[in-house]
């Protein structure tokens, strides 16, 4: 192994130059129980390890990683899976940070492996930060029949109904982020998708232009909207052949899986990006582990 160091950049290709990076003894990481070797520089006298080319270098738990990846995929809480886990809420809020990083990496790497989606599924479902006067929306697509998820865009919205003056006097005038977060989404899905595919949305009068737009060449099929089976499951519709099954029924798994998304919780995202994170983490559990990809 051609060994480089990470703050001069020496890189050992030639035979004259191999002694510029030596062994430097080891050292036992308590995090996870092993022994990692260490070297050093010869041109800038700074010591590494292997651990220094590691997602995780300097995480003291990092064991945490993994089970707390899966209870946060599970409809657990940030502050049980603290519980749970023997950490510190801070410790998860970080990690938080850290594994919504590891998994949007994760999946534009996966991406790529994939052919492109013949068939894709989009639309909007809406959840809120701090209060319901301040709602979000996440704009998700999805491929058909494999529910594979493609891709999803969280942006701000204005309140709406009866909560709409209510909002405007309490928080002033909410910006609409959600043709923004389309364009960003239909970009990244410019490149996942076949030219020849077909797009299908319901009758939102924003999807079309949208659509032709980002989306040109692709054929937009639209479907009116139905109720839900059960008040406030709108995801799931009653009765008969749902031609948005697929998107549909991966909206009702995030509502039922991420603990925030719930109908009726306690747990409220406080910052959009942090939701973001949570959703990137679901989006590859659900790709990886739920659909065996």
């Amino acid at each position: 192994m051609i060994l480089q160091c990470p703050y001069c950049v020496n890189n050992d290709n030639l035979e004259s130059e191999r002694r510029k990076v030596i062994g430097f003894g080891r050292f036992y990481r308590r995090s996870d129980s092993r022994w990692v070797r260490r070297f050093k520089c010869l041109k800038c006298k700074r010591a590494f390890s292997f651990a220094t080319f590691h997602a995780c270098y300097r995480q003291n738990k990092r064991q945490k990683n993994e089970p707390l990846r899966r209870l946060l995929c599970s409809g657990v809480s940030l502050r049980r899976s603290a519980i749970l886990l023997h950490v510190s809420r801070t410790t998860v809020a970080r990690k938080l940070k850290f594994l919504g990083l590891q998994a949007k990496n994760k999946f534009n790497e996966r991406a790529k492996l994939f052919a492109k989606s013949l068939v894709v599924e989009f639309d909007d479902m809406e959840t809120f930060e701090h209060s319901k006067c301040k709602p979000l929306s996440i704009t998700l697509a999805v491929e058909y029949k494999s529910r594979r998820i493609l891709g999803f865009e969280v942006s701000r919205m204005p309140a709406k109904g009866p909560l709409a003056v209510i909002a405007r006097k309490k928080y002033g005038i909410r910006p609409d982020e959600r043709p923004s977060a389309r364009k960003r989404l239909f970009e990244r899905l410019n490149h996942l998708i076949d030219t020849a595919a077909v797009v299908k949305s319901d009758q939102n009068p924003h999807y079309s232009s949208d659509v032709q737009k980002y989306l040109s060449g692709r054929r937009h099929v639209t479907y009116k909207g139905r109720r839900g089976c059960v008040v406030g499951q709108g995801e799931l519709k009653r009765g008969g052949f749902d031609p948005l099954f697929c998107l549909n029924h991966t909206c009702a798994k995030l509502r039922a899986d991420i603990n925030r998304l719930f109908r009726r919780t306690w747990c409220t995202t406080k910052v959009p990006e942090r939701l973001t994170d949570h959703i990137a983490i679901y989006t590859n559990f659900h790709n990886q582990s739920l659909k065996r990809v």
